[in-house]
């Protein structure tokens, strides 16, 4: 059986789209994954957990002056202190290394000494991945940009999350992505029926300032009666302290509104099933302050397709041209709360089951076992 390393810098509990990747190929390969942590007991795979780099104050210091500096190779040293796992992790002579997400690009190198094949996962387009941040374009967007012209062009492979993200890959660095989907697994549910009001509508994932979640409060000044609203968040333990304390004055801004609460997350083989049981549409008002916001195309879509729910979002390509496709919800004509609250003021208990009966449709054609198949045979043409 021939061995695959799965590198990402991030935690396996809430990274839903590096778990699905282990599940497509661990019955064909010797999986071993390097991550911040996982789950106990996983089958399938071998887990090397490591801790994320301590970025002391003065390592900060030091990181900024090299990023500004240029000095690229000093600056991945003190942000991703990893190499001392490169001999062990070298010996092991794997086939395959897939990298999740840039950073992780150097460190794969690394360890292969160009042995083994390389398989790239974007989960964004890197190169803007937070350009509406004043500090990200100042110390790390020509960093970034830097990891892909370097690395992109030798990779073996490489897919995203969808065609706009490839398309902007494929015109700076000269390589087609295949598109995998962040869909969640196949279930096999009926909608929840609705007997009465309040409608049902729930937000889940992680708590972003940059997201705009006060949209979601502002909608109930001018939305009806017929709607409800669970906050279903996930606070990363590495936020910021301006992040946390944002949250604390947000969840209490929302227990003012009596139809609103703010819930804590759910453990991800979980949401498919409570959401199933108990919302009835799913909504993302997410303005596109960054091109992978304009372009996004993220897990809790697909969680509330497989719920059988509908959807009210807002006009970001990707995410309204699947809601108008299947005819499974609202499209609001602008990212404000009022025209959220317009479209959903309009609708009707039928006008909501009507969605939620189309999204078996949608459940059926995209789901984790489509793009199981379709990275099994990416992998397959390299190995």
């Amino acid at each position: 059986m021939k061995s695959v390393l799965i590198l990402s810098f991030s935690n396996l509990k809430s990274d839903a789209r590096v778990t699905r990747q282990i599940n497509f190929i661990k019955d064909y390969y010797q999986v071993t994954v390097f991550c911040f942590d996982a789950y106990p007991n996983q089958n399938g795979f071998q887990a090397l957990i490591v801790k994320p780099t301590n970025l002391t104050l003065l390592r900060k210091i030091f990181c900024a002056i090299f990023l500004l500096l240029g000095q690229y190779r000093i600056a991945y040293q003190l942000l991703y202190n990893y190499g001392k796992y490169v001999t062990d992790l070298k010996k092991k002579n794997f086939n395959l290394i897939i990298a999740n997400d840039a950073e992780t690009l150097p460190l794969a190198f690394e360890i292969s000494n160009f042995k083994s094949k390389i398989f790239f996962d974007a989960h964004e387009y890197a190169p803007r991945q937070f350009e509406d941040r004043l500090y990200w374009r100042v110390f790390f967007q020509r960093f970034t940009t830097h990891l892909c012209k370097k690395y992109i062009p030798l990779v073996d492979g490489m897919s995203t999350i969808n065609n706009g993200i490839a398309k902007e890959y494929e015109k700076r660095f000269g390589i087609k992505p295949t598109i995998i989907t962040n869909a969640a697994a196949y279930f096999k549910l009926e909608p929840r029926q609705i007997e009465n009001y309040p409608i049902r509508l729930v937000h889940h994932g992680i708590f972003n300032i940059s997201r705009r979640p006060e949209l979601m409060l502002d909608l109930f000044h001018t939305l009806n009666e017929n709607f409800s609203l669970d906050l279903i968040y996930m606070l990363p333990a590495n936020s910021s302290k301006k992040t946390k304390t944002y949250f604390e004055d947000f969840k209490i801004r929302a227990s003012k509104n009596a139809r609103i609460k703010v819930l804590p997350a759910l453990k991800s083989s979980d949401i498919v099933s409570v959401l199933n049981k108990n919302y009835d549409i799913g909504i993302i008002l997410v303005p596109p302050v960054n091109f992978n916001y304009e372009n996004g195309l993220p897990n809790k879509l697909f969680d509330c397709i497989q719920a059988r729910m509908a959807m009210a979002v807002g006009p970001l390509r990707e995410i309204a041209h699947i809601t108008s496709k299947y005819e499974i919800g609202i499209v609001s004509k602008d990212f404000t709360s009022s025209s959220m609250a317009q479209e959903l003021n309009r609708l009707t208990i039928a006008d909501v089951m009507a969605f939620k009966k189309n999204a078996q449709v949608a459940a059926q054609e995209m789901n984790a076992e489509v793009n199981r198949e379709i990275f099994l045979e990416a992998l397959r043409r390299i190995i």
